[in-house]
């Protein structure tokens, strides 16, 4: 995984559609699914660190862009 696209992307694959109005809570709801999918052994510890590492990073981006 290189994007939250692709994050997205392997959620839906995986039964997942997750559309709010506020790019915050889906980040969210996207990190709850992904920790779900790993203790489902669905996905590889390796892809689940990145897809981690991937929301955290956009959340960050987006909280600094909330406080600017």
């Amino acid at each position: 995984m290189n994007s939250i696209y692709d994050v997205m992307q392997f959620l839906k694959r995986n039964g997942t559609y997750i559309y709010t109005t506020e790019r915050q809570a889906d980040i969210l709801l996207m990190e709850d699914e992904i920790r779900e999918l790993y203790k489902s052994q669905i996905m590889d510890t390796q892809d689940y660190q990145m897809a981690i590492l991937l929301l955290r990073q956009e959340m960050s981006r987006l909280v600094d862009k909330k406080i600017k």
